[in-house]
């Protein structure tokens, strides 16, 4: 099995968050339209943003002038799983209406996220991160079209994701604005 330092590392963060939400801050500020409850909700719906664009943007440059992309896809990783963790807590984890189809759509994200994870390292590579050939292991073929598959999938997913964010924090700016 191949370490996963960014595993234990959004494992920590996720911990830390836990122990502040539940210890450190009074549970009327944590609440979804309050102020830490609010900044959750951005946080982590910037980190989501950042784990999207940034990573996509480095997988479509060539060459190695950003850094390796297994660093990227750690970075990934991470933060596909703390921002989305924050995002759970600013909604208290209830699911319904427009914030509930988000949470929902949170969750699956993450979830296709880590079944991406588990057959990119299914595909055999190289120390350095390199994809060998098919012919290198029986199963590498499969793994890939398996990969291919998931990523025809978990994109779309991660755009409904993101109209139905977008959506939901212009109608929270809206009705804020409109109704105070």
């Amino acid at each position: 099995m191949r370490r996963a330092p960014e595993l234990l590392v959004a494992l920590v963060l996720v911990a830390a968050i836990t122990a502040v939400y539940l210890l450190a801050v009074p549970a009327p500020l944590t609440a979804a339209g309050a102020l830490v409850g609010h900044g959750f909700g951005i946080a982590g719906f910037v980190l989501m943003l950042a784990t999207e664009t940034l990573y996509t943007v480095r997988k479509r440059s060539r060459g190695r002038a950003w850094g390796p992309m297994r660093t990227w896809l750690r970075a990934h990783i991470v933060t596909g799983i703390v921002g989305p963790y924050l995002v759970l807590l600013h909604g208290a984890f209830r699911f319904g209406g427009l914030a509930g189809a988000c949470s929902i759509a949170t969750a699956v994200v993450v979830v296709s996220g880590f079944v991406g994870r588990y057959l990119y390292t299914a595909v055999p590579r190289t120390p350095e991160g390199v994809e060998l050939d098919a012919g290198a292991s029986p199963g590498a073929a499969r793994a890939r079209r398996l990969l291919a598959l998931w990523h025809v999938i978990h994109v779309p997913l991660g755009l409904v994701l993101f109209a139905l964010a977008f959506a939901h924090v212009a109608l929270a700016i809206y009705f804020a604005t409109t109704l105070d």
